[in-house]
């Protein structure tokens, strides 16, 4: 059965951007960049051999207006669309009006998250929804109860302030961790979310 997940890289102190909603920090961490693919060590499972694993089992996904500004500046993708690096069909929510990658398949949503995920269950004929981020959004997940799966690559940075990787009170009688493993520099976790 498909399940919502929420995927991302967070420091040891709990944040997924900097207070600048950058992601530099990660970037700079050994594993943390996608240009380092082909420079890995034969047999060590990277952050990033796991997300490769990951978006194959993806059909749909959605992210903040804060995640997909960054990601707009970070790759120029204005620019350079052929950088989006996703195929899915994906939704940005946000109470303004964005630029749209050309060609990408995105579509713009603000409002309650329910309806969106059903549009998201639909396109992804299947597969796995992704809730990239922010934080408060994949809050908005959880709260409708639709939240099924918390993977988290800790990377070995504190940053002392930021983007906080889920701003809700989620108390452990709610998770079950289901995978906890090396990859690299970095510390995997994932956790079924009970309903």
């Amino acid at each position: 059965m498909p399940k919502t997940v929420y995927n991302t890289a967070t420091t040891v102190d709990g944040f997924i951007a900097d207070p600048d909603n950058s992601l530099e920090w990660l970037f700079s961490s050994p594993g943390g960049m996608p240009e380092e693919q082909d420079q890995r060590d034969e047999g060590v499972e990277t952050p990033l051999d796991e997300m490769d694993e990951f978006m194959q089992g993806i059909g749909a996904i959605c992210m903040g207006s804060t995640t997909y500004e960054w990601i707009l500046r970070y790759e120029k993708l204005l620019e350079h669309p052929e950088k989006w690096g996703y195929p899915q069909p994906a939704w940005v929510f946000t109470s303004r009006d964005l630029p749209a990658v050309p060609g990408a398949k995105i579509t713009f949503a603000s409002g309650d998250v329910k309806a969106v995920h059903a549009a998201m269950t639909e396109a992804a004929d299947g597969k796995d929804l992704w809730v990239i981020g922010g934080g408060d959004l994949v809050g908005q997940f959880f709260d409708a109860g639709l939240l099924d799966e918390i993977r988290v690559s800790l990377a070995p940075v504190f940053l002392g302030a930021g983007a906080p990787l889920l701003p809700r009170r989620i108390l452990s009688d709610r998770l079950e961790l289901i995978e906890a493993k090396p990859s690299g520099q970095f510390a995997s976790l994932a956790y079924r979310v009970k309903h």
